[in-house]
């Protein structure tokens, strides 16, 4: 039984601790203890309303107290939740059909039979007469039983589904408590989609461990950061690159890096957390002079958190070495494989045909499809993703990441992909940092790139978006990462004609 993690969820009322939602208009806090009555509260209603063990309940809505009561009371059920991430799902019927939902939970005006309004969700939650209704049954949750199912945020087609093993949460869950040994006086900001499992995890560790947590949203992010001063916040990349700005900008204004570092994020930051894509090395240097210690790290949804770096372990250049439960292998074409303990799953749920059985060994194994090697220390270096590794027409393989850090670490540069049309020559499409463009410094940087490059790696033109990418016009996913084909055909006419763009001296 995993009652080390899951089973404590659901059985005890925790003794200290609370959770705050933090948005643009203010911030709600209420007592762990508190949170955890009313998911009791949640749970009888959603029992009233036919939800029992084994049935699945969709979740379909930005952050906030709706989310988190209706996943704890699911937990608390024996029931799976599917989290479905606003704007990549539309709340309707078929969607209950397709992931078999027996009610499906959203904060969008829709009328459709088991379609229901989060804010029936937080009506019940203040229904006290509910703690009177026949008590919850005690429940356990085997390490192979399914908690929820999570989707993909792939850049191509349907999102794949896949179920999350309570064994797999629990082995996550007491690895990241082992090194960075959240308490009392810590206090967690999450602010990426609930609907990714691993924003969950933090509230979890609240629950288990006596800490602090802060849900926000990425729109208010910035204005809660301020206002309730977290010990430890949790960020992709390309959030950490729009604080860097903001900080230079504050630094310009206002003398000392350390001092506008503070008033970005306040100050009790403890570290900072970022994974999910490679953050520019500069950025994680900037941080670290800042006064800010920040950790990166390496998984999928597929293995769940694989490597962190973290105080007691941490270099330079890496993602960390494996948690405990995790076992990293590369095989003969430097591909990263991993083995854990309790696995994520052995297949997807929901997905095409031969999809698993491209990701998953017989025994779980997943094929990550990102390079990389260990050092001597078991730290591990990814170098990029074997799918992106553009093969020239003079048979040299070119890496493609290394070159595009190295062009982005300018400030006037938020993202960039790089194309090789007909294999004769290297094009990168460029998300500019501001609107307009600072074209002189793009190609200053183009300069300065190709200078470091040797002469296969050399990009001969850059193309400058007239949109930056972002997740409305369908450029990046929900973790900031570049969709690559979308960039490409958005953008297919300049990257095949010679003539367009900004070209190298």
């Amino acid at each position: 039984m995993t009652q080390d993690t899951i089973g404590r969820l659901v059985s005890r009322e925790p003794a200290a601790g609370r959770i705050a939602f933090a948005g643009l208009q203010g911030t709600r806090t209420l007592e762990l203890a508190d949170l955890y009555r009313r998911s009791g509260r949640v749970a009888r209603w959603l029992r009233e309303r036919g939800i029992g063990p084994g049935d699945r309940i969709g979740i379909l809505a930005a952050n906030g107290p709706a989310w988190v009561l209706l996943d704890l009371a699911a937990l608390r059920l024996k029931a799976e939740t599917a989290g479905l991430e606003p704007g990549k799902f539309t709340p309707d019927a078929r969607l209950l059909d397709r992931y078999g939902l027996k009610l499906l939970f959203t904060d969008r005006p829709v009328a459709a039979p088991s379609v229901v309004s989060t804010a029936e969700v937080t009506e019940a939650a203040e229904r006290e007469e509910l703690d009177n209704g026949p008590s919850l049954p005690p429940v356990t949750w085997g390490p192979e039983e399914i908690t929820t199912v999570k989707f993909t945020s792939g850049s191509t087609g349907e999102p794949k589904g896949l179920g999350a093993r309570a064994g797999s949460i629990d082995s996550s869950l007491r690895a990241v408590q082992e090194i960075f040994e959240h308490g009392p006086g810590d206090d967690l900001f999450v602010f990426l989609p609930l609907s990714l499992l691993q924003q969950r995890y933090w509230i979890y560790s609240a629950l288990l461990h006596g800490h602090d947590v802060t849900v926000s949203t990425y729109e208010a992010a910035f204005a809660a950061l301020r206002r309730t001063r977290p010990t430890v916040v949790m960020g992709v990349p390309a959030f950490y690159e729009t604080a860097k700005r903001q900080i230079e900008a504050r630094r310009r204004r206002a003398g000392s890096l350390d001092e506008a570092a503070k008033a970005v994020f306040g100050d009790r930051v403890r570290y900072l957390w970022t994974g999910s894509a490679p953050a520019p090395p500069e950025t994680l240097r900037f941080f670290e002079e800042a006064g800010l210690p920040i950790f990166e790290g390496y998984g999928l949804n597929e293995t769940c958190i694989v490597t962190k770096n973290h105080p007691k372990a941490h270099r330079e250049g890496s993602v960390g070495q494996a948690l405990r439960g995790k076992e990293l292998l590369i095989d003969a074409d430097g591909v990263i494989h991993v083995r854990s303990e309790h696995p994520v799953n052995t297949r997807y749920l929901y997905s095409r045909p031969g999809d698993s059985e491209r990701v998953f060994a017989a025994d779980g194994t997943v094929r990550t499809g990102d390079l990389g090697h260990l050092d001597e220390d078991g730290f591990l270096f990814v170098h990029g993703r074997a799918d992106d590794v553009i093969v020239l027409d003079n048979g040299r393989k070119v890496i493609v990441r290394p070159i595009e850090e190295h062009l982005k670490a300018d400030r006037a540069i938020a993202d960039c992909v790089l194309f090789c049309p007909g294999q004769t020559e290297l094009v990168a499409v460029v998300s500019p940092a501001a609107v307009p463009a600072d074209l002189a410094a793009v190609a200053a940087r183009l300069a300065l790139t190709n200078a470091a490059l040797t002469r296969d790696e050399r990009i001969s033109r850059v193309i400058v978006a007239e949109e930056p990418f972002s997740i409305d016009n369908g450029l990046l996913t929900s973790q900031y990462k570049p969709k690559r084909r979308e960039i490409l055909a958005a953008h297919h006419a300049a990257v095949h004609d010679p003539e367009e763009g900004i070209h190298a001296p």
